[in-house]
Order: C-alpha cells, then sequence, then structure tokens
C-alpha cells in the first residue's frame, strides 16, 4: 500500500513537471452574428423609409426634398439671396423642437434653449449635423430623420429604440471661422 502511494507521488510530482501548454484560442463565427446584425439593420432602415414616406404623401402642403444623407427636409423659411452656408469649423448658433411621426412635441425649443455648434468640431447628432450644413441664417427648415440619423438603436429617455423623428430647426447665426 505504501508502495503504491510512493509510485503515485512519484507519478504526480513527474506529470506536474512538464512544459505547460498554451491555451488555444476559441473560434467563434463572428461573421454570423454581423450578417444576422446587417440583415436586421436592412430591414429596420427600409420599415421606417416606407414609414416617412407615407407620412410625406400625406402632407400636401410641403414639398419635400430627398438628402444625399438618407432624410427628407422641407423650408418653412428659405433665403434664395443669401449663398452662405456653415462650413467645418465655424460657429452655428441654433434652436430647434423635436416631435414624433403623432406631431407630439418630445423636446420643445424652450426646453431645449439655443444651440452653439462648432461644426464639424463637436458631437451632435449626424442628423443636425447634416441638416445644418444645408441651411442659411435666418432659415427655418423641418427635417424627417430615419432613426440612425436621430437617436438610433438605443434612443434616451423619452425618444423609443429605431424611432424615426421630425426636427424643425431655426439656424439663428453663422460666426465664419477666421
Amino acid at each position: 500500500m505504501i508502495k503504491n502511494l510512493i509510485y503515485l507521488f512519484l507519478f504526480l510530482v513527474i506529470s506536474s513537471c512538464s512544459k505547460p501548454e498554451p491555451r488555444k484560442p476559441i473560434v467563434r463565427k463572428t461573421g454570423s452574428f454581423l450578417d444576422e446584425s446587417v440583415k436586421r439593420n436592412i430591414t429596420i432602415n427600409k420599415l421606417e423609409e416606407d414609414i416617412l414616406k407615407k407620412v410625406m404623401q400625406k402632407d400636401s402642403l410641403h414639398a419635400y426634398l430627398n438628402s444625399e444623407k438618407g432624410f427628407w427636409y422641407f423650408y418653412q423659411v428659405k433665403d434664395s439671396l443669401d449663398h452662405l452656408i456653415p462650413k467645418k469649423g465655424d460657429l452655428a448658433i441654433f434652436n430647434y423642437e423635436v416631435k414624433n411621426l403623432n406631431n407630439e412635441i418630445v423636446f420643445s425649443k424652450e426646453e431645449i434653449g439655443k444651440i452653439q455648434y462648432y461644426v464639424g468640431k463637436q458631437e451632435m447628432i449626424s442628423g443636425l449635423h447634416d441638416g445644418i450644413q444645408l441651411m442659411k441664417e435666418g432659415e427655418i427648415v423641418t427635417f424627417l430623420f430615419p432613426s440612425y440619423k436621430a437617436y438610433g438603436y438605443s434612443g434616451n429617455e423619452k425618444v423609443n429604440p429605431n424611432e424615426p423623428l421630425i426636427f424643425t430647426i431655426e439656424l439663428l447665426k453663422i460666426n465664419k471661422n477666421k
């Protein structure tokens, strides 16, 4: 019996002294997750686009323009004489309000206040960033933003995830970067 214990002890000592084997990475198929995510986003974007097109069809009072950046807009007040639009580094001073597609105010101008935004130099909702760069001082423009141009898949305390929104922006002043 003692002899067996000695052999067992020697075996354990000898086997524990072998070189450690490196851990091998676990292979995961991340491509399938990404593929599913892309498919889901394409479906969501298509649904939102269809909803926004229905909103535009119901609104016979306004002629909507299609942006290359993936949203639609119309001018409430347009300045056809001025050619000055904000460029990167310019200070744009504006206010805006946000409505849902039922035309209910989500964020009012008073709640938000005046915004001072250095174009392209500060964090900003991509829809606001892109929309401001289409505007001239004194203009008021209403934008229909799909969720990916607004609060995205996460939403916030007042906006549901993947919720398209209506932003009305008034560009009060442009201070050119010198």
